[in-house]
């Protein structure tokens, strides 16, 4: 029997540049040249969704990246420079923020668990909803642009900030970019001092130091790769306090974005009055043949009764009174919602502001346990007085809407018993009388509402305008003061307090893993034209400070392949074969899957599946010496070689030309791709197990059934839900705990691992 099992196989019309299992589910993100973005189900391949590209996002997606929830999948985009965060779920775009560089790796991790602090985390994070009302749903029209705000529930935030748990998205790019973004959605750090182009990188789950594999192009256009540890350590230090500001500060910023989607909402109503008045108004001051003015033509008619053929023209054939009936309720309907905006989001919206900035200030002032983080108390009252000042001008637009809705009224009212006389019809009573506050009101309107010169008129409305209400939402006059600014927040201590503890010289791309419960970064690489048949592995402990013995080992890949009597498809055996490393990936903290080719001259070269077990090879007594002033390739005669017991653990695949591979140790399954991107094979790596764990369930069912028929009960599918879909259920809950979702730049396309 092979010793992985197949479960699916695919041919593919595009090529696919990079892959990523879910931490926790058995779903695969392809992402490939066409610039979508495909989701696959591990049962048969199936396809769960497909993102495809478009002008908000871009088309060529650079890096994937899981939250270790695996309900959001964070994606990077080259030509536009942003990263998109998407719903595992239903395909949506929840949120995206741009960056200086186009991102080339990206890494989501999530520290380790710390059950005392995360319940006082809750109990904050209730009183807050307890305290502060839902926020109002924004128009339909509007949700799409964030998603954080489509749906009428109080905890959009929370939903998209995950668990309390911290968790910090890491992003890399060229000239040594590099920040990290706390839940995936604020900048918490923008790093200096790193040279290169970043090809990996990991944060440990400890936070005490970050792991990045830089690639520096020499004046030949040769690559020198490095691997660089930053010490981190004020992050670990302030563990409880980094969290609280991370998740007060990603309120505040989502918070922020509900009241520009919000001025948005009302700019567009506005908008919408001077629109409809226009298309009223532009025939007629091309057709009318007097110097007049569009405001001294109503004036006229209001003084005198008597209106121009030009104006009378407009109002009885265009305008109609049904037609003024309609238009002066549409105009009434734009009104009210940017009044209702005004209530109901703009100044729900302060208010829940001004509550997480009034928490933020007495953060602040605890200065021994925020200042170090770069916690500033006057820049928090600064941002409230802000906040103080956009509610009061809210509640000053509220009175200015108030009076010109006033004034629009008396105009309509006015302008439709004029046309009721003009077409001689019969005028109501109780719309006959007409006070002289009421011509006042006109007046307003008029010399509020029409241009006084329409050739000089530059703004939005071309004949008419709503000045009196749109200079609160004009960006270019700054009338309105807008929310405060978050631009160059005292985050950036943290980006400053990093330091380079370590900077080796390498020489291939490598694959980093982070083994939580050792505290180690392990990186494995190769070097093909130094040592073909070997892979190295560097480990580094997460700690700066600590020292690790036996740092560097090389496996020697020459070593035969022992298969089993049982194997279908036994392994060749071979002595004199060796083999190359295609590429490799950390399955668990004690595995590592490799995708071997064997050299041999001519096309019949063996691709090979195959499991690597580490114990042992951890395990060595030989230390390695490392020269800093010189590159690995020219130090490798000092360092140890292990050899390996392969065992069984390894499989030849027919009928492709493997090159990549990824893999999730805690759904144990692993994707294969093609050297031409286009083919992919999925396998089940612990199918043995799978298949005693389905004969145990089928015993478990008979026994349930048995049971049954003795008692005649009627409970024959709960029994039967215990005895299958149960024990995955038992399983699914096991592997939760286990920290296997910190494999880093799952990148198809990349030269080597």
């Amino acid at each position: 029997m092979p010793a992985f099992r197949q479960v699916g196989e695919k041919q593919l019309p595009n090529p696919i540049l990079y892959m990523a299992w879910s931490p926790k589910r058995d779903l695969i993100a392809l992402a490939n040249t066409a610039g979508e973005l495909l989701l696959h189900r591990l049962a048969s391949f199936q396809r769960v969704w497909s993102l495809p590209p478009n002008e908000n996002t871009g088309k060529e997606i650079t890096s994937l990246a899981w939250r270790p929830d695996g309900k959001i999948l964070a994606f990077s985009v080259g030509d536009t420079k942003q990263v998109v965060l998407c719903d595992a779920e239903k395909a949506e775009i929840l949120h995206l923020f741009p960056v200086d560089y186009p991102v080339s790796c990206m890494h989501w991790m999530e520290v380790q668990d710390d059950s005392s602090t995360l319940s006082l985390f809750s109990e904050s994070e209730n009183e807050s909803s307890r305290f502060l009302p839902k926020l109002p749903t924004l128009p339909k029209s509007y949700s799409t642009t964030s998603k954080i705000f489509s749906e009428e529930k109080s905890d959009e935030v929370t939903n998209l900030l995950g668990e309390v748990r911290l968790n910090v998205l890491v992003v890399g790019g060229p000239s040594g970019f590099v920040e990290l973004y706390a839940y995936g959605l604020y900048k918490i750090a923008t790093l200096s001092g790193i040279s290169g182009t970043c090809r990996s990188l990991g944060l440990s789950s400890d936070l005490k130091s970050l792991s990045v594999i830089t690639e520096i192009r020499s004046t030949e256009d040769n690559p020198e790769i490095h691997y660089i540890q930053l010490d981190t350590g004020l992050l670990s230090s302030c563990l409880p306090e980094l969290t609280k500001m991370a998740r007060k500060f990603t309120h505040i910023s989502t918070l922020l974005q509900y009241l520009r989607l919000s001025l948005t909402c009302m700019c567009e109503a506005w908008e919408d009055i001077l629109m409809q008045m226009d298309l009223r108004l532009t025939k007629f001051v091309q057709e009318k043949n007097t110097s007049t003015q569009v405001q001294d033509e109503f004036l006229e008619l209001l003084l005198w009764g008597h209106a121009s053929p030009e104006l009378q023209a407009l109002l009885m054939n265009q305008l109609t009174v049904k037609g003024l009936k309609m238009l002066g309720q549409s105009i009434d309907s734009s009104y009210s919602s940017i009044q209702k905006l005004v209530i109901s989001h703009l100044q729900s919206g302060s208010e829940a502001l001004l509550y997480h900035l009034s928490e933020v200030k007495g953060m602040a002032l605890w200065k021994q346990k925020f200042q170090p983080l770069g916690l500033d108390p006057a820049a928090i009252e600064d941002a409230i007085v802000a906040v103080g000042s956009f509610t009061l001008k809210a509640s000053e637009l509220l009175q200015v809407i108030d009076k010109s809705m006033k004034n629009f009224k008396a105009f309509f009212r006015w302008l439709y018993v004029a046309m009721l006389r003009m077409s001689e019809d019969h005028v109501p009573p109780e719309l006959n009388k007409m006070t002289q506050k009421d011509l006042a009101f006109v007046a307003d309107f008029l010399s509020e509402h029409f241009s006084a010169n329409e050739e000089l008129f530059d703004r939005k409305g071309k004949y008419f305008n709503v000045e009196r209400v749109g200079q609160y939402l004009k960006d270019e006059d700054e009338d309105l003061i807008s929310p405060p600014n978050m631009e160059g927040n005292q985050w950036e201590v943290i980006g400053h307090s990093v330091k380079q503890a370590v900077c080796l010289r390498l020489y291939t791309v490598p694959e980093r893993w982070n083994n939580k419960k050792a505290g180690m970064h392990y990186v494995v690489f190769c070097m093909p034209e130094i040592s073909p048949s070997k892979i190295y592995i560097l480990r580094r402990a997460t700690d700066p400070n600590r020292s690790v013995p036996n740092g560097l080992v090389a496996l020697n890949l020459s070593t035969p392949l022992n298969s089993s009597i049982e194997d279908e498809t036994p392994a060749p055996t071979s002595t004199d074969c060796s083999y190359n490393c295609l590429d490799a990936r950390f399955y668990d903290d004690e595995t590592l899957t490799v995708v071997l080719q064997s050299v041999e001259d001519g096309e019949n070269k063996m691709h090979i599946l195959t499991q690597l077990p580490l114990n042992s090879a951890m395990s060595w007594d030989e230390e390695f010496t490392w020269d800093l002033t010189l590159r690995l390739e020219q130090q490798t005669e000092g360092i140890p070689v292990q050899g390996l017991a392969w065992g069984n653990q390894s499989r030849e695949m027919d009928n492709i030309k493997a090159q990549f591979v990824a893999v999730n140790g805690i759904r144990k399954v692993a994707c294969v791709l093609s050297a031409n991107l286009r083919h992919i094979r999925v396998f089940e790596m612990d199918a043995e197990e799978e298949e005693e764990e389905e004969e145990r369930a089928d015993e478990s069912q008979e026994m349930s059934s048995d049971q049954d028929r003795l008692e005649e009960s009627m409970t024959t599918q709960s029994d039967a839900g215990e005895g299958g879909d149960g024990a995955r259920g038992v399983e699914d809950a096991q592997v939760t705990d286990q920290g296997s979702g910190d494999i880093l730049d799952d990148t198809a396309g990349s030269d080597i691992l």
